[in-house]
């Protein structure tokens, strides 16, 4: 895969899949703009991009529910680089609810998990036409079915969103040249159920539960999935658009 002088922008960088994806293409000499909130991780991550291929990443803090700063991604990676040829729309929050409680925890998902990608989306968009790039979201197994040990309502509705929105786009774009992909993870080990709200202790054992319950019987690693976001974002898969990639290690079977 070769993603020489490509510039690739991640949200979501700061750790687990987006920090996997952001060494992985450092790694292959690209140019990788590395979006996220915890500024001092950002930079942790930046600094092991650079020390792959001497290349020094772009890092940008940015709460992608607010407009300016996702308005800003765009432009400074422009600024700098003049290009985008691949957008990774990684970030996420994981939102559990019910029902009963009201709309504002839908409204909370949706603001990071679909509306914020499709505003940075429509702002790369004319850049990408210009490189005929492409664009990898970054969904959830939770788009294709609700989660059974976990009410994750809000969060389920989101992804299942963001799923319809990489196949309107595909189709949308395609005939410009850019194509749009959608890795749907099942259970990872990344630090995401801890910001969903739950404790080292309570991760430990839903992870020992799933692991159990899976098919293969283990936790997928950001770097698995990080390798199926290259794939998809490189030329070997070129004719592969509006597809919605699982890896679950057969999760959503049972």
């Amino acid at each position: 895969m070769d993603f020489d002088n490509k510039v690739i922008v991640i949200t979501g960088a700061s750790s687990g899949i987006g920090a996997a994806a952001a060494l992985l293409y450092a790694k292959q000499s690209a140019k990788v703009v590395l979006v996220g909130r915890n500024e001092e991780s950002l930079n942790k991550v930046a600094k092991q991009c650079e020390d792959a291929r001497g290349i020094k990443p772009l890092t940008i803090k940015a709460e992608l529910s607010h407009d300016d700063d996702v308005k800003n991604i765009v432009t400074k990676t422009i600024n700098i680089f003049g290009r985008i040829d691949v957008l990774v729309n990684n970030a996420g929050v994981g939102v559990q609810g019910s029902i009963l409680e009201g709309v504002e925890l839908l409204d909370r998902a949706i603001a990071t998990n679909l509306r914020a990608v499709y505003h940075l989306t429509s702002l790369a968009a004319p850049h990408l036409i210009k490189t005929k790039g492409n664009i990898v979201n970054v969904s959830s197994v939770a788009a294709l079915r609700p989660i059974k040990d976990v009410n994750y309502l809000p969060y389920c509705i989101s992804k299942a969103g963001l799923d319809q929105f990489t196949k309107c786009l595909a189709v949308e774009l395609g005939r410009q040249g850019v194509r749009v992909n959608s890795v749907n993870p099942g259970g990872t080990n990344t630090p995401f159920a801890e910001t969903a709200g739950f404790t080292k202790e309570q991760v430990s054992e839903l992870y020992k539960s799933r692991s159990s319950l899976y098919p293969l019987g283990k936790m997928a690693e950001s770097e698995e999935v990080a390798d199926l976001i290259l794939y998809l974002s490189s030329d070997r898969a070129r004719s592969i658009t509006g597809s919605i990639y699982v890896i679950d290690n057969g999760e959503i079977l049972v």
